[in-house]
């Protein structure tokens, strides 16, 4: 059975809403709504207004963890500062799941690269999530979506080292590349079995650059929106945003963009996690 990938060219607030009720996947009980809150200065990340109908809908909590790097958001004290001036805690509770330790730990058995992940200690108050992906490039990934969120997103502050570091928290920016590649697809893991199916994934392709929104000072974007998908499977969605920027062959920024997730190897972490077998490249796409 392939997964299943709604798809649709209109981005609107309201859209998304839309398309999370079409799956018909209702999340129960406590939601955690994994977001990124956007590194100061950044100028691309998707603000709080545009996710506000389909976090309401679930009524859900607004959940991040702190960064391993210098900026605004590597402190408890200075991301909540940050969630306040983006506007965050301003239309949602927040919880940053990681603000005071220990971390939790969760147990990686079929991991290729590293057999633990380290992830902020409040997920344990959640039984459900709702993973909101602004897919774009990224420096080290190659580009950012589903599989990032759930890996680096999810981790504590000391969770993102050691998964930079391929399980060596100290090699945080020297670990062989691959090895984080296979590190994040492993971490995604634990998270996906943590919440055993009680998942949903969101994937919007707009103000797509070639960095980041955990870049200060980022690129502007270099390609036209896409579109937004809902899917199941956090493989397949980002499989599927993949090969609609490849497909994208009349948009002049298309080849910058296909040139920053080809120069770090950015498919090996789809390539892993498929391997690890908790999604499928094999999908639907349901417009």
């Amino acid at each position: 059975m392939k997964s299943k990938v709604y798809f649709s060219r209109t981005i609107t607030p309201e859209k998304v809403l839309e398309m999370y009720k079409a799956l018909g996947k209702e999340l129960t009980g406590r939601v955690a709504v994994k977001v990124h809150s956007g590194e100061v200065g950044n100028q691309n990340f998707l603000r709080p207004d545009f996710w506000k109908p389909v976090i309401d809908y679930v009524g859900g909590t607004v959940v991040e963890c702190n960064t391993a790097y210098e900026g605004e958001r590597n402190t408890t004290k200075k991301h909540l500062k940050t969630l306040k001036v983006h506007g965050w805690s301003d239309y949602f509770k927040v919880d940053l799941l990681d603000a005071e330790g220990p971390d939790l730990e969760l147990d990686i058995p079929n991991g290729k690269q590293i057999k633990k992940n380290y992830v902020g200690k409040n997920i344990k108050n959640y039984d459900s999530l709702l993973v909101l992906s602004h897919f774009k490039g990224h420096p080290m990934g190659g580009y950012g979506g589903a599989l990032k969120q759930l890996s680096i997103g999810m981790a504590s502050s000391f969770g993102k080292s050691y998964i930079h570091g391929a399980g060596v928290p100290d090699e945080i920016w020297s670990a062989e590349h691959d090895s984080f590649l296979r590190s994040m697809a492993d971490a995604a893991s634990s998270v996906v079995e943590y919440f055993k199916g009680n998942a949903v994934y969101v994937n919007v392709m707009k103000n797509m650059s070639v960095d980041c929104d955990c870049c200060a000072v980022a690129e502007d974007p270099c390609m036209k929106d896409i579109g937004i998908l809902v899917s199941l499977d956090p493989v397949a969605i980002d499989q599927a945003c993949l090969d609609l920027v490849y497909a994208a062959t009349d948009d002049k920024g298309r080849d910058h963009l296909i040139e920053r997730i080809e120069s770090r190897n950015g498919v090996l972490t789809i390539e892993a996690a498929s391997e690890l077998g908790y999604g499928s490249r094999e999908y639907e796409l349901i417009s």
